[in-house]
């Protein structure tokens, strides 16, 4: 007897988000459009719509995935720990999937992923002393730097390693010496010696900028 093939698995809201994502993560979100989803789901594009109103409902919801992938700030700790912790959970969760980070704070229909991470972001600030005011300061100045330096580290065509050197040594051919002395400099002395790694800026500007919050603590 001929094994049967498996079922596919019924299509939903969820299935179409899920393959949303996973499609930009390949393509990006520009290059999405329903006819290459509905290919990749192995379904037709007018199934998709019976799931899911339009295209701005799919990034919606995708959007509402990546918020749902970032680890909420520790409620068990101090507020610094707290919202590093996050903070690098968003780096991360940012690397995989590149396409979200102009994304985040776009959409006018947040949902609930969306909402229960601003939430908590919030709540660990003003549970731990921060004013109103401090607190919007805080999460403004905060995830600035989190998915501006996301979207620095997507741009980059190599962080580390070899990889660093042969950008470096690239682009320094291009530059005279006398002209650029202090790019020359900076990819010669530090981009090009062993061990340099790009991501260490990022606890560097995230300590920068909670050393600023802190001392601010309690002033407004």
């Amino acid at each position: 007897m001929a094994a049967k093939s498996p079922a596919r698995q019924p299509l939903s809201a969820e299935r179409v988000i899920e393959g949303a994502v996973g499609l930009a993560d390949q393509i990006g979100v520009d290059a999405l459009t329903i006819r290459k989803l509905a290919d990749a789901l192995d379904t037709k594009p007018m199934t998709i719509y019976h799931h899911v109103a339009n295209k701005d409902a799919i990034i919606d919801g995708m959007v509402d995935q990546v918020y749902g992938e970032i680890d909420l700030p520790l409620t068990d700790t101090d507020w610094r720990t707290a919202i590093t912790h996050r903070a690098r959970s968003a780096r991360a969760v940012l690397a995989r999937h590149p396409w979200a980070t102009p994304l985040m704070d776009s959409r006018e229909a947040p949902g609930p992923n969306t909402l229960r991470h601003l939430n908590a972001v919030l709540g660990c600030f003003r549970s731990n002393g921060f004013s109103l005011r401090m607190t919007a300061h805080a999460i403004a100045l905060v995830d600035a730097f989190i998915f501006g330096y996301a979207l620095q580290e997507a741009g980059l065509p190599a962080t580390e390693g070899e990889e660093a050197v042969d950008m470096a040594e690239a682009m320094n051919a291009q530059m005279p010496a006398d002209l650029y002395p202090y790019l020359i400099e900076i990819s010669v002395d530090h981009v090009m010696v062993p061990g340099y790694d790009f991501g260490e800026e990022f606890d560097f500007g995230l300590e920068l900028i909670l050393d600023g919050l802190e001392a601010r603590l309690g002033s407004s």
